[in-house]
């Protein structure tokens, strides 16, 4: 540009998320737990108290954020950074007074919490059924398309999963809800308003052993 010469980069922040020349935000999950990991250890060397009732605002204010900003965007696809992020969580939980013995689930469930894997999937999921039930109405149709099947073995409201060449494209935020939402409940997909889908999917999610898998990508073996 003009006499400079510009440099060049194969990852960039938009919008504080961390993006690389591929579309891969592995290098945003990799800052954030490193970010996070030392918050983490100044409130262990700070706050000498680990009663539930000091440590859990201190890490829903000051750690969560950071583990769930802008998460629609940069969702983590992959097994190793889910356990990254994962990892962080469990080190918190064991921090807390009378809960270090306990298995993860069972510290999670005597917190009243999920994992974080499973808290973007809830995210995920309002802002489908949001989509499907009229909230942003001018573009339903360019991002879902319903099932119009026979078969009625799921809830009912099945909808299309698309195909794809690129596992960019399977990391898309209608990709990777669409094979979930079509595995709820038919009295979760049937809700009336957005308030009882929570409810609903609350109670789903607490008996779901959720884990990543991106959609199948098309290959020469596909029908």
């Amino acid at each position: 540009m003009g006499s400079t010469r510009l440099g060049s980069s194969s990852v960039e922040r938009d919008l504080g998320v961390l993006v690389d020349n591929k579309l891969n935000m592995n290098e945003q999950s990799a800052t954030v737990a490193k970010k996070v990991n030392r918050m983490l250890g100044c409130i262990d060397k700070g706050i000498p108290t680990r009663d539930k009732e000091v440590f859990i605002p201190l890490y829903s204010v000051l750690i969560r954020p950071h583990l769930e900003y802008c998460v629609q965007s940069w969702s983590p696809p992959y097994k190793k950074d889910v356990g990254r992020l994962e990892r962080i969580q469990r080190k918190a939980t064991k921090m807390i007074k009378g809960l270090g013995k306990l298995p993860c689930k069972e510290r999670l469930r005597e917190l009243g919490s999920f994992s974080l894997e499973k808290r973007r999937l809830k995210g995920h999921l309002y802002h489908h059924v949001e989509y499907l039930k009229g909230g942003y109405e001018e573009d339903e149709d360019s991002l879902f398309t319903r099932s119009h099947m026979e078969k009625r073995r799921g809830n009912g409201y099945e909808l299309l999963l698309g195909r794809f060449q690129l596992d960019t494209s399977g990391k898309f935020f209608t990709m990777r809800t669409t094979s979930h939402w079509n595995n709820l409940p038919r009295e979760v997909v049937d809700s009336l308003s957005l308030d009882t889908f929570k409810i609903q999917l609350d109670r789903v999610l607490a008996h779901l052993v959720y884990t990543v898998l991106l959609p199948r990508k098309v290959g020469a073996d596909d029908p």
